[in-house]
């Protein structure tokens, strides 16, 4: 089984991205798409170039300052977020965001367009998926 798992790719419990942000969306914008889907984490692409990633933390962390409705995403976002290709072992992906507590891993294509992303909730989707042996 051990063998069977070292195959899998992180591809397969790749959540896709309906939604992402550009630099200039504000605080405001984002707190109603996050809370409208319930989402953690939303990719930042501009021009169809990923450039960052904001989470729930971020916003969380500036809210008491205020002014949500002028601070855009350019200036609270993680300018490199954690990327892995679909191609990446889910095992490596795995232990990278345990080991450096990463949320999640933002999943690019061959190309390094944005095609998904993998997040903790992904990662206990595929660990029942062992447990149970379904795998």
């Amino acid at each position: 089984m051990k063998e069977k798992l070292k195959n899998i790719t992180v591809e397969e419990y790749t959540s896709p991205c309906p939604d992402t942000v550009t630099s200039k969306t504000t605080v405001d914008e984002i707190i109603k798409i996050m809370d409208g889907h319930e989402f953690r984490h939303l990719p930042v692409v501009d021009d169809g170039k990923l450039v960052g990633i904001i989470s729930q933390r971020d916003i969380i962390s500036m809210l008491g300052r205020g002014f949500a409705s002028q601070i855009t995403a350019g200036e609270i976002m993680t300018d490199r977020p954690y990327t892995v290709y679909e191609s990446t072992p889910i095992e490596e992906v795995a232990f990278s965001m345990s080991e450096n507590k990463f949320g999640c891993a933002l999943v690019l294509d061959s190309d390094q367009k944005l095609a998904g992303i993998f997040t903790t909730t992904d990662a206990l989707n595929a660990l029942i998926e062992v447990v149970r042996g379904d795998i």
